[in-house]
């Protein structure tokens, strides 16, 4: 009798709703001549909708993602039993940063209401600020693993 290998793949359900969950991205996008260029980032994912991330307009990772027009995300759980989502999707919209809806609520996502807004009122007060984009992936590719599906 033949092992037959065991499926640890989550349902899309199940990955969407870890994907809402608190973790610290790993983004990845293609550059020319070179392999991709792969960052941790703070994210936010509402269920059935587009997953969104905020950088500076002028940074490497804006314009490798302007440029390839779609960008992966890995999110992971790193305590066993592991578990890990990743999405690949086309870039929907390039928006400038609405302060409140997307600097604040992702401060506060990442580091508590009171963290959170005195990240935020430090970040609007610094005088060399850079103007920033809110960048929205449409979740196309999904690829997951649970292993606490193994016993």
């Amino acid at each position: 009798m033949e092992d037959t290998p065991m499926n640890f793949s989550m349902s899309r359900e199940k990955c969407q709703e870890f994907l809402t969950g608190l973790h610290v991205g790993v983004l990845s996008v293609a550059a020319d001549g070179r392999g991709p260029l792969t960052m941790p980032v703070w994210y936010a994912y509402e269920l059935g909708g587009d997953l969104w991330l905020v950088t500076d307009k002028d940074s490497r990772k804006a314009k490798l993602i302007r440029r390839a027009g779609r960008f992966s995300l890995c999110v992971q759980d790193e305590a066993p039993p592991y578990k890990y989502v990743s999405v690949e999707g086309p870039v929907v919209a390039i928006t400038p940063v609405d302060d409140e809806r997307h600097v604040r609520s992702m401060a506060r996502r990442y580091l508590g209401i009171k963290h959170g807004d005195q990240y935020t009122e430090d970040i609007l007060k610094a005088p060399d600020r850079r103007e920033e984009v809110a960048i929205y992936m449409q979740p196309e590719r999904w690829s997951s693993a649970d292993y606490s599906q193994s016993s």
